[in-house]
């Protein structure tokens, strides 16, 4: 396992363009679920509708960044993939808070929704910030 995912770290290293693209993608899922999905079918999920909709609007900034960054960025990836790292690691820290806050209305699809996205959006986080440490050690050698 971890031999696979020091492959992928290296491989999004070498194409930053790539994980700028998988952020942007998943931070449009995070939108659309989040805007339409479970703010139409509330009951199921539990979590107030206004929660939703900011935490839906973070992910829209998120996938404008990634797209900007996918399209336009040439250089100095490494600074650009740390930002989107640490502020999908501030998304998780946000979704735990409310997580706790609104405890006593989530149902348990909520609760699992919301902890299956803080483990995938770690996931990536983590991800990014090692592709862009590796980045940086590359461009810093050559």
């Amino acid at each position: 396992m971890n031999k696979i995912l020091n492959n992928l770290i290296s491989h999004l290293a070498e194409n930053p363009r790539k994980l700028f693209l998988i952020d942007s993608l998943g931070a449009v899922l995070t939108a659309f679920f989040l805007f339409t999905i479970m703010r139409h079918f509330n009951e199921y999920f539990g979590i107030p509708k206004t929660a939703l909709a900011y935490l839906a609007v973070i992910a829209v900034c998120f996938c404008f960044y990634s797209s900007a960054c996918f399209l336009f960025l040439k250089r100095r990836w490494a600074l650009f993939i740390s930002l989107i790292g640490f502020a999908n690691l501030l998304y998780c820290v946000l979704a735990i808070g409310l997580l706790i806050k609104y405890c006593h209305l989530l149902t348990i699809i909520g609760t699992a929704y919301f902890l299956i996205e803080i483990v995938i959006i770690c996931g990536l986080s983590y991800i990014e910030l090692n592709a862009a440490k590796r980045n940086k050690k590359k461009a810093a050698d050559n």
